[in-house]
């Protein structure tokens, strides 16, 4: 989609780009034949911008992008970049920049890695070096802060948060609810939220509790592998509103091995000793 993609010229907004596919002006090359039917934007601007944008595709450099797009519209960075995408989610001891991370999931649409606090947390600085986009849900404002904080790195990465491409949807709310919306079903770990992980680990660091871990990391790695169905969704709802739905859709992604489980009766007797625990997320 980013070769139909125009929206990232300054000067040419949503309606601007609805009428040059009207036009039939469907993709870069064309727009270079024909810079001139853009109004209030130079020719000169218009193939400077689109040789640099094939060039910085051709460099597999996503950044170029990123900066040019809204965060609503980072969507048209998938699939060009998918082969060098993390799903990313955390779990941490709360809120706010004084909590810990208590474990990782990254997933990269083919293997899931875990990262656990007091076991191999620090490795997960040296595995994303490889990532060129990272799909969090309201990464931006919690997630990546907090690796940030935690390890004493910057993440700087092209950044696509479903929060802000779900909600240009229409679809809004937490990532459970989300999920609802659009038809995935978390089967039995299905209620379990973020407060809860909380127990898990609490559970696992007081009486090293292995059934607890292994409950909390099926939890995380759900919300990660969860977050390439979301955007694959996302992607093929964006691009019925464009004329390239039919070239150009995706199919839904096969899910992965994943050999964390959670364990049903942790999660029961988690939740009798702690039934006025407050919800933290």
């Amino acid at each position: 989609m980013l070769e139909q993609t125009f929206c990232h010229i300054q000067g040419i907004g949503p309606s601007g780009e609805r009428r040059l596919w009207q036009d039939g002006i469907n993709c870069w090359q064309e727009l270079l034949i024909k810079p001139d039917i853009v109004p209030r934007v130079s020719e000169h601007e218009i193939v400077a911008i689109l040789e640099n944008s094939a060039a910085a595709l051709a460099a597999d450099d996503p950044s170029f992008f990123s900066k040019r797009l809204k965060q609503g519209d980072s969507w048209r960075l998938f699939p060009h970049f998918r082969d060098r995408t993390g799903y990313l989610d955390i779990e941490t001891t709360g809120l706010g920049p004084a909590c810990e991370i208590t474990t990782i999931a990254l997933y990269d649409g083919e293997r899931v890695r875990t990262y656990i606090n007091g076991i191999n947390l620090d490795d997960f600085v040296d595995d994303v070096e490889d990532i060129k986009i990272f799909v969090t849900f309201n990464g931006i404002g919690f997630d990546i802060p907090i690796i940030e904080n935690f390890f004493k790195i910057r993440l700087d990465q092209p950044h696509i948060d479903l929060r802000y491409v779900l909600a240009r949807l229409g679809i809004k709310g937490g990532l459970k609810r989300c999920e609802k919306t659009l038809g995935l079903n978390r089967g039995s770990l299905d209620g379990i939220d973020g407060s809860f992980a909380v127990l898990l680990w609490r559970e696992y660091e007081r009486h090293d509790n292995q059934e607890a871990l292994e409950t909390l990391l099926a939890y995380n790695i759900e919300d990660t592998v969860n977050l390439e169905l979301l955007l694959v969704e996302a992607y093929n709802r964006n691009l019925e509103t464009t004329p390239f739905y039919d070239d150009l859709q995706l199919a839904w992604p096969e899910p992965p091995m994943i050999r964390h489980q959670p364990n049903l009766e942790i999660v029961e007797t988690i939740k009798r000793q702690n039934q006025g625990f407050t919800n933290l997320f």
